[in-house]
């Protein structure tokens, strides 16, 4: 698809002691005042604004100095999976007696804390449950867990519903009163708020010293918080910059979860040199293919563990289930590609506005990225299902800026409160089940519903650039001084430029990759650059000049250093 280059808006921020690349770069993505780039610990949002953490922090304290059992149920995604990890180390260094994790099978049981899930927890007779990056909806989880005897904490971040299930303590910054203004942190964002006040109420009943317990170091866990973060693709305001950036400092360093480095290290990342893209298209990934394709278990398990042998047997796991769901992806894009030729409304050739996409040999753990494909390349909200147990489809969602898609469903719902099972999720993900038998209706229902919402205009892909490089920008140090200036992500994104070049050379190597030499057309110096996943029915080709959507990289090569541009978008001039 064709995309508009857009160039970002905003006045420069006035601050002489930095450098005006960088002074148009952070007032273009809102930022007014200097002491929104400080990115240490001292500036974190204070815990004691969370709505319910002190009730939530009482209870889980209470557990464990009258050492009760402890366990986590976390999510089968990268957030989940270092939320359940942080939760499980933090808690036995703080000395729990028992502490454990359970991750729902997502084939199985779904998502969250359903009162089958607590029918399986029940079996390790725990006193305890703590909900990590889920739980804001399990009411009749919650309610099961309660009739068993069982007390939950629920620590979340997705949106909640109408009601909020009657647990014993629930913390999650978007519930309706909450009044913490970091409303992105992420689940595994929200337990490291919870685990760092746990560990200030056993310090004041004087716990550690009680036990003889070296007082846990919070900042130890922050690896894990980076990561969780950045995968997540929550935006990242001031707070979460701050916790990746903490994180990231850590990983640099050396001072990190065996598992994680041994994550680095199988997708070829030196931990030296991490940014925070690496973890969201190297760690993450690898990660969440457990996940999505076989147990999270594993996963957890790589980042539990303290031995690096047993950490990079796990790594390479989880990296061979990482081909494996690479694989099963391009055969489902495939798949998707062929439908979608087939798709028209009313016979008209043009796509539905909201594209829903079923198969019933595609993969359920595999369905979000498909979805997620499809929309990078339709720029439309795209919904991909599977076909689940006891003649049900389950499906995820993506969407696109202008359409926020749980409340989307929401409106779906509300006229048509038959259609779907249950559905939940962000403003730019969601997950659904509904009966198999109502996918046509639901089709045209939410095609509908987005029609509403959206115009022409956002149909339109739009790349959003910084703008032009000057000829003495295009160089080591500038490349570097945005490297340093990040860390980039949802809705802070990491700089984009782009501009006109002379194409000099265009080769495809690995396959689909295409691999350039261009040159600046005012100075005439020559850069490399690459474009990953080109169509290769369009390049390489005859064009002399080539326009460029592009990031300033780093390109390290047998001990040689340049500078590359990673081009996002290009088309010939």
């Amino acid at each position: 698809m064709d995309k508009q280059i857009v160039r970002r808006q905003g006045s420069p921020l006035d601050d002489p002691s930095l450098p005006p690349i960088l002074q148009r770069i952070y007032g273009s993505r809102g930022i007014s005042d200097s002491g929104e780039l400080d990115r240490s610990l001292r500036v974190l949002e204070s815990p004691k604004s969370l709505m319910g953490l002190s009730q939530s922090v009482t209870e889980i304290a209470d557990a464990v100095c009258q050492g009760k059992r402890i366990l986590v149920v976390g999510d089968f995604d990268c957030d989940g999976a270092t939320s359940s990890a942080l939760s499980v180390l933090a808690l036995r260094a703080m000395g729990a007696a028992w502490v454990d994790f359970l991750v729902p099978d997502r084939f199985r049981f779904g998502y969250g804390l359903s009162p089958e899930i607590v029918a399986v927890a029940a079996e390790q007779t725990p006193d305890l449950l703590i909900t990590v990056d889920n739980g804001i909806s399990s009411i009749e989880g919650v309610r099961a867990a309660k009739d068993r005897g069982i007390k939950v904490v629920v620590t979340d971040h997705h949106l909640p519903g109408e009601s909020l299930p009657d647990a014993d303590g629930v913390v999650n910054p978007n519930q309706n009163g909450c009044p913490f203004p970091s409303k992105n942190l992420c689940g595994v964002g929200v337990i490291f708020y919870v685990m760092s006040a746990l560990r200030r109420e056993l310090e004041s009943r004087q716990w550690f010293s009680q036990q003889q317990i070296a007082v846990p170091n919070m900042a130890a866990y922050l690896d894990l918080v980076a990561l969780g973060t950045v995968a997540d693709v929550v935006p990242l305001d001031q707070n979460n910059r701050i916790l990746i950036e903490q994180g990231i400092r850590r990983i640099r360093g050396g001072v990190a979860r065996p598992g994680i480095l041994a994550l680095l290290a199988i997708a070829g990342r030196d931990h030296r040199r991490l940014i925070s893209s690496d973890l969201g298209f190297a760690v993450g990934p690898r990660l969440n293919a457990a996940g999505r394709l076989e147990d999270m278990s594993i996963g957890i398990e790589c980042l539990l563990s303290d031995d690096q042998d047993r950490a990079q047997q796990l790594a390479y796991q989880l990296d061979e289930l990482n081909q494996d769901r690479k694989r099963i992806e391009q055969s489902m894009q495939e798949q998707a590609l062929q439908i979608l030729e087939t798709i028209s409304v009313e016979g008209s050739g043009e796509l539905p506005a909201g594209l829903c996409l079923h198969d019933s040999d595609w993969h359920e753990g595999v369905i979000g990225i498909l979805a997620s494909r499809i929309k990078e390349r339709m720029h439309r909200p795209v919904i991909a299902f599977a076909d689940a147990e006891n003649n049900m489809i389950k499906g995820s969602a993506r969407s696109i800026p202008g359409l926020h898609i749980r409340d989307a469903l929401d409106a779906v719902a509300a006229r048509h409160p038959t259609l779907l099972s249950k559905f939940g999720g962000h403003a730019m993900a969601a997950g659904m089940s509904l009966p198999k038998d109502n996918f046509p209706l639901f089709r045209q229902a939410f095609d509908e519903e987005v029609r509403r919402q959206l115009s022409d205009e956002d149909f339109q892909a739009k790349v959003e650039t910084d703008g032009e490089l000057q000829s003495a920008e295009f160089s080591l140090e500038t490349a570097q001084l945005l490297r340093d200036a990040g860390p980039w992500g949802q809705q802070f994104s990491e700089p984009l430029f782009d501009g006109v070049f002379d194409l000099i050379e265009q080769r495809i190597v690995g396959q689909k990759h295409l691999k350039m030499m261009v040159a600046d057309r005012h100075s005439g110096h020559c850069i490399d650059a690459i474009a990953f996943n080109v169509d290769t029915q369009i390049w390489p080709n005859s064009a002399s000049q080539v326009r460029l959507a592009y990031k300033l990289d780093i390109n390290e090569f047998r001990g040689r250093t340049s500078v590359q541009l990673l081009v996002d978008y290009l088309e010939p001039c």
